[in-house]
């Protein structure tokens, strides 16, 4: 247990290390509804990073979606579609990374309502239609993703599948071991773009 304890310190004073570096901070304890367990790691940046018909949701991301609490399926009242200003617009990036077999997938949804997956196979686009364009925006617009943490991490947890999520100026990473409602739900009708794995 004392290399255990020994392991996991490292791993936070590492990771508090490079979040410090970069004008993030560590902070190990409760965070939206998660016990105060000393597990789960979450961290603010102090500055914001850098922007930029659905398939069935993929293999890798409904397992870890069955791991994680279900969200209501509705955004927080006041979320406004976010505005579009052009059809080169990248409104959300989404990387979905690790598990077991090394997964690496990524979904951008674009300003043209389209949608770019990518995967070891290469770049599929698809097009949204209206209201799926709109039921994104409307998510990537809800209030309550600013309450939202950019690093929530479990960091005693092995192979699980790590989100980064880029959208509205901010990068936010995630393994969804954290109730956090609001992305739960933008991961959730992402997923639904992924290719199978």
């Amino acid at each position: 247990m004392r290399v255990l304890g020994g392991a996991l310190l490292a791993g936070v004073v590492l990771a508090a290390g490079v979040l410090g570096s970069t004008g993030c901070t560590l902070t190990i304890g409760e965070t939206a509804g998660a016990p105060a367990d000393g597990a789960v790691a979450t961290a603010t940046a102090s500055a914001a990073s850098p922007s930029s018909g659905p398939p069935s949701a993929s293999a890798s991301a409904s397992a870890s979606a069955s791991a994680s609490p279900s969200p209501s399926s509705s955004p927080s009242r006041g979320a406004t579609p976010v505005p579009v200003r052009g059809p080169d617009q990248k409104l959300v990036v989404m990387t979905v990374s690790g598990g077991f077999a090394g997964v690496h997938q990524e979904v951008t949804l674009r300003g043209d309502g389209t949608v770019l997956t990518r995967e070891r196979g290469g770049p599929v686009v698809r097009r949204a239609g209206a209201a799926r364009f709109k039921e994104l925006r409307i998510l990537l617009g809800d209030p309550a993703l600013e309450d939202v943490p950019d690093f929530t991490m479990n960091m005693s947890a092995r192979d699980m599948f790590q989100y980064t999520l880029q959208f509205n100026g901010r990068t936010i990473m995630t393994d969804r071991s954290s109730r956090l409602p609001a992305l739960e739900r933008l991961i959730n009708a992402l997923s639904r773009w992924l290719p199978r794995s």
